[in-house]
């Protein structure tokens, strides 16, 4: 998943973007990065080199896994790899909220995208080291450090523009450049140092990159002037230690919750939490029941009007639509992964081109793409014909399954014995993007507008958890890769991915209704 300028978060931009409160903007005298502050310089090539260890390590995650041991791999099954890189995925959005507290509350965005860093460049030579303690170590430091630079270092960029405004958006436009531009090189270069010389000198090489990211961020640091020095809870006048220990009550009682039922569904035999497959199920039950909860809680006690309900109500609908986008799209990381090395034909003028290459279609795409979508939605905005916000979600659901209806295709190509051209997955990456560039930026743009103003920083909390939820149903769906026809497999994700949006699409003006003059 690469992010674009309006999209992603939980990883990327999903939190609000304003600071309440936040430090002046830096000086007229201090810009020198296109017009820009040069403080986004500093964080455009710290997002860079962090998205350049982060799917770097993307690409290599699966193959690895599934590669035998005689060729360097773990030899795991594709349930179980598929399972652990699900729950990867997960994890990384997951953390993102109580790493965007722990800025907040206690240490400051400054210092969590240093320390968020330092975490992932440990984790990355962590899985350079040969054994699995190492790569399971290696993985959750990855995504512990992820879940601290990432919302904070969107929310730093969002601070060097204290007025707002196009400006700011203008900013984000050239910070979300370097994310895509890391998505870019990275598969072409830890790809081929993992599949092509040794698979541990790939994950060296993302944190060598991790690394290359934290120096360029100190040298550059003094571009940044007061932004994120200080956590919010220290900033914002009368919030005192009342709100910090409210906090850590919550935050303590989350966690034993979480813990509680873990220990109840093992108990009761609902799940295996010693297996990879038993804690991706569990992972999932335990995200979609607190959603619901929350859900519920609102609609019953959480003091809304009518209005509110009722759009409280969309953002339910998206949050199902959301996961099923992102069930689907994740499988470029895994089944489509494992579609490029075993089943597609690589041989470019003799030469056999890493089938981890093909991870940087995406952010190829998005790059040339996202600028001709922001512009046709002005257009057809000027004109009064901009789809709105329930009619994006259902073009990016159909966008999403007509891909798979190419890897359909492309499967049946290959039920011969024969291996199938990489422009099959190229167009089915072409079709995802296009899906993405409809439903991803609108989701969190959406999701904002709807909320109750009381409630967004939690409602975004709720959106990261469908992300999650996503990314483990992706990991379960790609573990059937080899227990299922693939015509069978991806026609089924197909299937549910068209008809969802078929589904919304049908809503879509009552849906419009209830969202009460949000477009």
């Amino acid at each position: 998943m690469t992010q674009t300028p309006a999209t992603r978060s939980a990883s990327d931009s999903a939190l609000p973007l304003d600071t309440p409160g936040g430090p002046p903007s830096p000086a007229p005298g201090q810009r020198g990065f296109f017009g820009h502050p040069r403080g986004l310089a500093t964080l455009f090539f710290t997002e860079m080199w962090e998205r350049f260890s982060f799917y770097g390590m993307r690409a290599l995650l699966i193959l690895f896994m599934t590669a035998t041991v005689e060729k360097g791999g773990l030899g795991f099954d594709a349930q179980k790899a598929s399972a652990i890189y699900g729950l990867y995925g997960a994890g990384v959005y997951l953390t993102a909220m109580p790493g965007g507290w722990l800025a907040d509350r206690l240490i400051g965005q400054r210092r969590a995208v240093l320390v968020g860093g330092i975490i992932i460049a440990l984790g990355h030579f962590s899985m350079a080291l040969q054994g699995v303690f190492f790569f399971y170590l290696g993985l959750l430091l990855i995504v512990l450090g992820t879940g601290l630079l990432k919302p904070n270092i969107s929310a730093m960029v969002g601070g060097l523009y204290p007025e707002g405004g196009a400006r700011r958006d203008a900013g984000f436009s050239i910070f979300y450049m370097g994310i895509n531009t890391g998505g870019f090189i990275a598969p072409l270069v830890v790809g081929y140092l993992g599949e092509q010389v040794n698979w541990h000198l790939g994950f060296g090489a993302a944190g060598v990159g991790m690394v290359l990211g934290i120096i360029q961020y100190l040298v550059g640091g003094r571009h940044l002037g007061e932004v994120g020095q200080k956590p919010r809870s220290e900033a914002a006048q009368g919030s005192g230690q009342s709100k910090q220990g409210s906090s850590r009550t919550v935050a303590i009682a989350v966690a034993g919750v979480l813990v509680g039922l873990l220990g109840v569904l093992q108990w009761a035999g609902v799940v295996d939490l010693t297996t990879p497959v038993g804690l991706a199920n569990a992972g999932g039950f335990i995200i979609l029941t607190l959603a619901l909860a929350f859900f519920a809680f609102m609609f019953t006690a959480g003091g809304l009007d009518a209005t509110e309900k009722r759009r409280l109500g969309v953002i339910g609908v998206f949050f199902i639509c959301s996961t099923i986008f992102w069930a689907g799209f994740e499988q470029a990381g895994s089944s489509l992964n494992l579609f490029a090395r075993e089943l597609t034909d690589r041989t470019v003028f003799g030469w056999e081109m890493p089938s981890s290459f093909l991870q940087s279609i995406n952010s190829l795409l998005i790059i040339g793409f996202a600028p001709v979508f922001a512009w046709l939605w002005v257009w057809l905005n000027k004109r009064a014909n901009e789809p709105s916000s329930p009619a994006k979600f259902s073009l990016g659901l159909v966008l999403l399954g007509a891909g798979f209806v190419v890897m359909v295709a492309a499967s049946l190509a290959v039920a011969g014995g024969n291996k199938v051209s990489p422009m099959w997955l190229v167009l089915t990456y072409l079709l995802h993007t296009f899906g993405e560039l409809s439903l991803s930026p609108v989701g969190l743009s959406t999701v904002t507008k709807l909320s109750p103003q009381r409630t967004v920083g939690q409602m975004m909390g709720v959106w990261f958890m469908s992300m999650s939820l996503g990314n483990l149903i992706a990991g379960r769906v790609a573990g059937q890769f080899e227990a299922m026809p693939l015509p069978q497999l991806f026609g089924a994700v197909a299937a549910v991915a068209i008809g969802a949006g078929l589904v919304l699409a049908v809503f879509v003006r009552p849906l419009r209704r209830m969202m009460g003059g949000v477009h």
